[in-house]
C-alpha cells in the first residue's frame, strides 16, 4: 500500500475511533446534556452505531456515553418533567415540608438521612441532579 494512502486510512480509523468513543450526541449536540429521557434522535443513534461497524467497543462507548449525558434524545420529547418554583428567603422548614408533601404526593421529612435539600443556580443543575439520584430507575428498567 502507498504511505500516502497508508497514512489517510489511518487517519480516518483514528478520527472515528475518538468520535466513537466521545459519543457522537455529545459532539453533535453537547447542549442536549442533562435530558432525562425523550425520543431518541436517529441520526445520533446511527452515527453511533457506525462505531459498531469497526469495533464492537467503540459503539457500546458511544452509545453508553450519549445515554449517561442525555444528548441521544431528541430535544422537547421529554416524557419527565421538573416543577420549578422560587421559594420564599423566609419559609420555614414546616412550610417547606408542607409544600414537599403536597407537590409529591408523599409524607416528606426533611430530617430523613435519605432526603438531601440543596439549592441550585439552574435548572440544567437540578436535572442533572435528578438523572444522577437514578430517580425512578427501577421502573424504567421494568419496563424494557
Amino acid at each position: 500500500m502507498k504511505p500516502r494512502l497508508r497514512h489517510t486510512l489511518n487517519g480516518l480509523v483514528v478520527g472515528i475511533t475518538i468520535a466513537a468513543l466521545a459519543g457522537c450526541g455529545t459532539l453533535f449536540h453537547p447542549e442536549r446534556k442533562g435530558q432525562m429521557d425523550g425520543r431518541i434522535d436517529p441520526v445520533v443513534a446511527v452515527a453511533n452505531g457506525v462505531g459498531l461497524l469497526f469495533f464492537i467497543l467503540p459503539g457500546v462507548i458511544a452509545y453508553a456515553v450519549d445515554f449517561s449525558n442525555g444528548t441521544i434524545y431528541l430535544p422537547g420529547t421529554q416524557t419527565t418533567g421538573v416543577d420549578t418554583m422560587p421559594l420564599d428567603a423566609n419559609m420555614d422548614v414546616a412550610a417547606l415540608e408542607e409544600l414537599l408533601s403536597e407537590k409529591s404526593g408523599k409524607t416528606i421529612s426533611l430530617d430523613d438521612v435519605l432526603l438531601i435539600v440543596e439549592e441550585v443556580d439552574s435548572l440544567d443543575e437540578a436535572l442533572a441532579l435528578v438523572r444522577m439520584a437514578g430517580i425512578d430507575d427501577s421502573e424504567r428498567l421494568a419496563t424494557m
